[in-house]
């Protein structure tokens, strides 16, 4: 009996509120989200489909199921995320073919599932359960992760072949994203310096390959380099966006005064969303998100150094670094400090599959948040 009644003790003492900070920052990006999308759609669906708000309920609708996705994922134990890590690869997998089946390519465009109201992006999800597979198999490893045989091969077999497929649809982008991730779980994991380091030739020297078999991206990067002498063209999108900081400066022209959104700007509402808020808000508005991200990163990491197991230290580390490397991917390139590539920005770009996903990664981020022992917890 005695027993009993301190299981129940102890299960009550694990359970602990969720980090505030890490909760508002989400939740004032989301707000920012809102409005930004609403903003930059408001005259774009007008134009081409007699309705403003289109993208406008769109929006509310994945915001709706990823809020749902949050709190669904909020409420499982860790034992549960060890047990769905295979199912969800499995599934993960299962969507990334499935945009190459007859009748389900946007031409020569395998990125997405139509789903009604919305389109689903498998590649979205393929992030998420990659992190949720390599936390899994390295936590359980543990100091094997440093013998190549039964370390490092099965995870690179399995995410190398996630990649292939995303390189397929083709999204470059994507599957330079997802193996950025394999790559910091390792170092996270503890894997050998050499290891990552040869891994890391071998991704550069893969990555130039794809770069110049396909002129597209060839075009793109020369674009990035040589953007001055392709203005009107290979260079027009980033341009717009500079032309966008410009303008806005330090206070901003206004909010719902941009110039650029107006049909300047391609993918104002989607992955150059970030290029709106610089012109608005200016400089201030700009450093309010990196703040945010700021924040946001810093509670994720110290979920993740202050977590008890190792799964769920691994976990913590490899969404938060999803949600905000993807966030710094996005505002160099709307920058112009990397090659044009679509990224969203995370809670505040348009995307029903990316804001979805999104929120589900949130949720579990503060889940593990409630286990961070109580001597360890600030909040000031």
């Amino acid at each position: 009996m005695t027993t009993i009644r301190s299981n129940s003790m102890d299960s009550q003492e694990r359970r602990r509120p969720i980090d505030p900070w890490l909760l508002l920052a989400v939740v004032l990006l989301l707000l920012v989200g809102e409005v930004m999308v609403f903003n930059t759609t408001y005259f774009y669906a007008f134009e081409h489909f007699g309705d403003p708000y289109r993208f406008v309920w769109k929006h509310q609708i994945a915001l709706a199921l990823g809020s749902l996705g949050l709190v669904v994922v909020a409420s499982l134990s860790l034992a549960a995320y060890r047990r769905l890590a295979y199912p969800v690869l499995v599934l993960a997998f299962l969507g990334l073919l499935v945009v190459f089946m007859p009748g389900v390519a946007h031409g020569k465009i395998h990125r997405w599932i139509d789903l009604g109201p919305l389109n689903f992006q498998p590649s979205e999800f393929a992030k998420g359960a990659t992190v949720l597979y390599l936390a899994h198999f390295l936590a359980k490893k543990g100091e094997r992760i440093a013998s190549v045989l039964y370390g490092l091969l099965p995870p690179l077999l399995i995410v190398g072949t996630v990649v292939v497929l995303i390189v397929l649809e083709p999204d470059l982008g994507g599957a330079v994203f997802v193996s950025m991730i394999l790559f910091a779980l390792l170092f996270a994991a503890g894997a050998r310096i050499p290891h990552l380091a040869a891994l890391a030739a071998c991704g550069g020297v893969l990555l130039v390959f794809a770069i110049i078999t396909a002129s597209y991206r060839s075009d793109r990067l020369d674009s990035f380099f040589n953007r001055a002498a392709n203005k009107q063209g290979k260079s027009y999108q980033l341009n717009q966006s500079l032309l966008a900081f410009g303008a806005g400066g330090v206070r901003g022209v206004g909010l719902g005064e941009s110039r650029q959104k107006m049909f300047y700007l391609p993918e104002a509402h989607t992955d150059f969303i970030f290029a709106v808020v610089g012109e608005e808000t200016g400089l201030w508005g700009t450093m309010g998100i990196l703040a945010l991200f700021t924040l946001l990163g810093m509670r994720g990491l110290r979920v993740a150094t202050r977590h008890p197991q190792p799964f769920g230290r691994l976990l913590a580390f490899g969404y938060t670094f999803l949600l905000v490397c993807q966030a710094g991917l996005n505002m160099a390139v709307v920058l112009g400090m990397l090659p044009t590539k679509g990224l969203p920005l995370p809670f505040i770009s348009y995307g029903g599959s990316s804001l979805v996903m999104t929120l589900a990664y949130t949720g579990l981020l503060l889940n593990l948040s409630r286990d961070i022992p109580r001597e360890n917890r600030v909040y000031a």
